[in-house]
């Protein structure tokens, strides 16, 4: 199992290890990073700067894309490091050669269930992980180096030190026996990533693919037992989101758009949407795990749809 070793801000490691969040951005300036030998659930550890020569705690991967920095806060929020947007973008400016762009896109990797040792557990650098490397490496349980260091990372998260970890409690791992990858237990900014990048940045319905008003929607609503679950996510027009959400829009099953009747009876007005109704949906994701489920809309349709 591959896992990787990325060398971490100490500032951000300190800010968020004092709120225990369940999910977080691990960040970079400019771009998103390709992980290509990651897999999602697969571990992703945080290596500390000087002074500090030490693994503190990880994640698990979920994924790896660029966002405007505006969106990567709403999406993330403290989440990313800072205690307000301001802050944040200060971060990231400081860091950027042209600091000039309105809305710069920045790098967002995507952690779940992160945990955030004790600096008494922490675990000094691998012998190969030279001072030349700054942005990290991957490691392979197969390899002597990568399950020494793979051991060392077990026992910390299968026995309990003296002190509580801060940590958002991740998946039990196993004793003994073959590593293994995590399922990761989503949160809303890990959703909202994955349900813009399912449908490629463009609305499920229209096709609009102006990104700062497009919103990863639950079908089935997480307050009312939805899961942060791509399957249960559709990309919107924040509009259409609103519609959706008080049930005046709806889609079936076999993907068709329905435009309930009450918008032209209790507003006079509609036309836009009545155009869509009967439709069937403008995209679809790629991935089949990521297509809308057909329980999470039969849920919306009969319990939240007023046609």
């Amino acid at each position: 199992m591959k896992f990787w070793v990325g060398v971490t801000d100490n500032a951000w490691f300190n800010f968020l290890s004092r709120s225990a969040p369940d999910e977080v951005n691990f960040w970079q300036p400019r771009g998103a990073t390709a992980y290509a030998g990651l897999e999602p659930g697969a571990l992703f550890l945080f290596k500390l700067k000087r002074p500090y020569h030490h693994i503190a705690g990880g994640g698990y991967f979920v994924k790896s894309t660029s966002l405007p920095l505006s969106i990567a806060w709403e999406a993330f929020g403290h989440k990313n490091g800072a205690v307000q947007k301001s802050e944040f973008e200060k971060m990231i400016r400081n860091l950027l050669i042209e600091s000039t762009a309105r809305d710069p896109e920045i790098g967002c990797t995507v952690l779940t269930q992160p945990f955030f040792w004790p600096q008494e557990a922490w675990i000094s650098d691998p012998i190969d992980f030279t001072i030349n490397i700054v942005r990290g490496r991957y490691y392979d349980t197969a390899e002597p180096s990568g399950a020494n260091l793979w051991t060392e990372v077990r026992s910390r998260l299968t026995e309990r030190p003296s002190e509580p970890l801060r940590v958002s409690e991740p998946e039990p791992q196993e004793r003994h026996g073959t590593p293994r990858l995590v399922r990761p237990r989503l949160g809303q900014g890990a959703f909202r990533v994955l349900v813009t990048d399912a449908y490629q940045r463009h609305c499920a319905l229209t096709g609009e693919s102006t990104l700062p008003v497009l919103e990863a929607a639950h079908i089935q609503p997480y307050a009312e037992n939805g899961p942060h679950d791509p399957a249960n996510g559709i990309l919107l027009r924040s509009d259409f989101h609103k519609l959706f959400d008080i049930g005046l829009v709806t889609v079936t099953p076999d993907y068709h758009i329905e435009v309930s009747a009450r918008i032209r009876e209790e507003w006079f007005n509609g036309k836009a949407y009545y155009r869509l109704h009967g439709q069937q949906l403008s995209l679809l994701p790629e991935h089949p795990a990521h297509r809308p489920d057909a329980v999470f809309l039969r849920w919306h349709n009969e319990n939240r749809y007023v046609g």
